[in-house]
């Protein structure tokens, strides 16, 4: 287990005569009895005295006073590493997020005072289990509280990320942001640009795949971060829907209630495919005779959610997933009224399962009606691979050994083939080079 890794690192660090404890999150959790996905050691040993007791230490962080040891327990994976800190304090931060400087300690107050939140600054020793608690995080865990150490302003300007992150906590643990620490949040928040797009990303998917992604996002737009770093989805709020179809309230009422209902740790495409899905209603706005519309609003949905992949810089791979989503949540609509061949394609979309998934969410979180979604997950349940995806049973050079010249032209009879197939009206080559010959004349 990492655990017992970890607590062997403490062991042998106080024996060669180092201070050695848990901190941060992995103590947190311990506290609130939830298992720690890691451990962080804190050390008044240097990076090198570290290495010295540690050979086969990593030292990835070592400018700022980290290193990485790998675990040693019999039952650790392979791949498992403990981060072992040096006490510090910090000096500077003028690119909003890492230290300029970093100066060792030997006092573990000091290094406490410059961590981000109380329930975070708590050390243990897992030796007697003493907890040492120099910032009053234990009470704000009883008080269900995220608080900054020392002063918030001073803390979100060091780091502008932490902002975010106390977003985070705030939801996963259903806790409240201490009033001085909202307050601080509001007054920096416009200086969170300053933070890395990548990085922004990343904390935001967290926020969106832990499993409070509606608390979340109201504290975001209660906090001023919302608008800076996703105002599309500020945008949304107060724009009216057809309370026939969206009895649920507004634009964003609607998403909050979709990001309610995604899946703990469910795909990260699948999640802000989640958030964007309706990103276009906004700017396509209008009253009706008959009741509000949205015309054209997945399409320009699709070009507003490729610029927001573009500044928040996803992959290829999760841009395409993620606009795909959002070009594609409407089309359950007309589901049972789909031709054969129309459905099997649409069922063919690659990771189609995050698509049916959105759309039941979709669903739940509006009307409630889900039998398109019964009707498609049924005919998936019921369809073998083979019938969806059957063997062409005519090839490009078949239709040159037929007589017929290369050209766009292919891509179109060879469509028309597969439409037959997909359809149950062709089942051999003979059948389909007859109907070759019938629908597509050489002359």
């Amino acid at each position: 287990m990492l655990k017992d890794s970890a607590i062997s690192i403490v062991r042998n660090l106080q024996e060669a005569g180092y201070q050695a404890y848990f901190v941060g999150g992995c103590v947190r959790d311990m506290i609130l009895d939830r298992e720690p996905a890691d451990y962080d050691v804190a050390t008044d040993a240097t990076p090198d005295e570290v290495m010295r007791i540690f050979p086969e230490t990593y030292a990835v962080g070592a400018k700022f006073g980290v290193v990485l040891v790998p675990a040693s327990s019999p039952n650790a994976n392979e791949n498992e590493v403990v981060e072992v800190a040096t006490f510090r304090s910090d000096i500077g931060y003028s690119d909003g997020r890492h230290p300029d400087q970093v100066r060792y300690s030997k006092d573990p107050r000091e290094d406490i005072e410059r961590r981000d939140f109380t329930i975070n600054g708590l050390l243990m020793n897992p030796i007697n289990q003493e907890v040492i608690d120099f910032v009053g995080g234990r009470k704000d865990l009883e008080f269900r509280t995220i608080r900054a150490i020392g002063e918030p302003e001073r803390r979100f300007t060091e780091d502008k990320l932490r902002m975010l992150r106390a977003v985070r906590f705030a939801a996963r643990f259903d806790y409240r942001i201490a009033p001085e620490t909202m307050v601080a949040i509001r007054e920096v928040a416009p200086q969170i640009h300053q933070v890395s797009r990548e990085r922004m990303r990343d904390e935001l998917t967290k926020i969106l795949i832990e499993g409070h992604g509606r608390s979340a996002f109201l504290l975001l737009d209660q906090t001023g971060l919302l608008r800076e770093v996703l105002p599309e989805i500020s945008a949304m709020k107060a724009v009216e829907q057809p309370p026939q179809f969206h009895p649920e309230g507004d634009v964003f009422a609607h998403t909050l209630l979709l990001l309610d209902k995604l899946p703990r740790n469910c795909p990260a495409t699948l999640a802000w495919g989640a958030l964007l899905h309706d990103v276009g209603k906004p700017a396509t706005f209008r009253i009706a005779p008959d009741r509000i519309r949205f015309d054209g609003h997945v399409d320009v949905g699709v070009k507003m959610a490729e610029e927001i992949c573009r500044r928040l810089r996803f992959s290829n791979d999760d841009a395409r997933q993620i606009v795909a989503l959002v070009g594609n949540h409407m089309r359950f609509a007309q589901a049972l009224q789909m031709k054969e061949s129309t459905l099997k394609r649409f069922m063919r979309m690659p990771r189609f399962e995050e698509h049916l998934e959105l759309h039941r969410m979709d669903c739940q979180a509006s009307h409630g009606d889900l039998t398109s979604f019964d009707f498609v997950r049924e005919k998936m349940a019921a369809m073998p691979a083979e019938v969806m995806r059957p063997a062409p049973l005519v090839s490009g050079d078949d239709l040159i050994d037929a007589g017929y010249s290369p050209g766009p032209r292919f891509k179109e009879i060879l469509a028309a083939i597969e439409d037959g197939q997909l359809e149950g009206r062709l089942h051999s080559r003979d059948q389909a080079m007859q109907f070759l010959r019938q629908r597509f004349p050489t002359t």
